[in-house]
């Protein structure tokens, strides 16, 4: 049985470190493409994507919307509720791929995680919510191993490029535009970005001021 997809999104004002690149209203929408392609990830697995927000937004999706709680407060109140397998997957995952997904919740251990870049934590798949409680934020990663140890569940730690890729800085921008496939990609090649290329490193960069498309 393919679980629900926890999606924590931040529609008002993501994305800061970007905020160099991109206008707040280009943030937005770029924030909201990546999120339609870690949804159209979920869905390719038949997973129900629940979206937690901090705030209500247009979206045809189930939303749970807890705006006065930071996001393990957020997931802290869903999980003791939650009956059944419960997958938690960051919103700015937009490699995310139905495959790499399915490998996720296939784990043979009571939980799964997938690492993110600077020890956070990208991914978390739990057979049983109710023994485990998030601590996100810092080194998130070693904490939740170490929650997992302390409620004597089995975790499997998983290595995987296209879940282990967010979307913070303009750098990043590059794994996206040599990767991405989806609805993301598109949006910043409509805004005019391009890979680059200069002394044997590979960067990104704007050729041009066109408005932002919608996303």
């Amino acid at each position: 049985m393919c679980p629900h997809a926890l999606i924590p999104f931040k529609p008002a004002g993501p994305k800061s470190r970007l905020s160099d690149i991109l206008s707040p209203e280009e943030r937005e929408a770029f924030a909201r493409a990546m999120l339609e392609d870690v949804i159209a990830a979920v869905k390719d697995v038949n997973c129900s994507p629940v979206i937690v927000a901090t705030e209500l937004f247009d979206s045809e999706d189930i939303q749970i919307t807890i705006p006065d709680k930071d996001l393990s407060g957020t997931l802290n109140e869903v999980l003791p509720q939650s009956i059944g397998t419960i997958l938690i997957i960051m919103a700015d995952l937009p490699l995310a791929t139905g495959e790499a997904i399915k490998r996720v919740i296939s784990t043979k251990s009571d939980m799964a995680i997938v690492p993110g870049r600077g020890g956070g934590t990208n991914v978390i798949f739990l057979k049983d919510p109710a023994k485990f409680h998030v601590d996100y934020y810092g080194m998130s990663y070693l904490k939740h191993k170490k929650i997992a140890e302390e409620a004597g569940l089995s975790c499997e730690v998983i290595d995987s490029f296209v879940l282990h890729t967010d979307i913070d800085e303009k750098e990043d921008l590059v794994e996206l535009l040599t990767h991405g496939t989806g609805k993301s990609r598109k949006y910043l090649e409509d805004l005019g970005f391009v890979l680059t290329a200069a002394n044997g490193r590979v960067g990104v960069e704007r050729k041009s001021s066109a408005p932002a498309p919608s996303a």
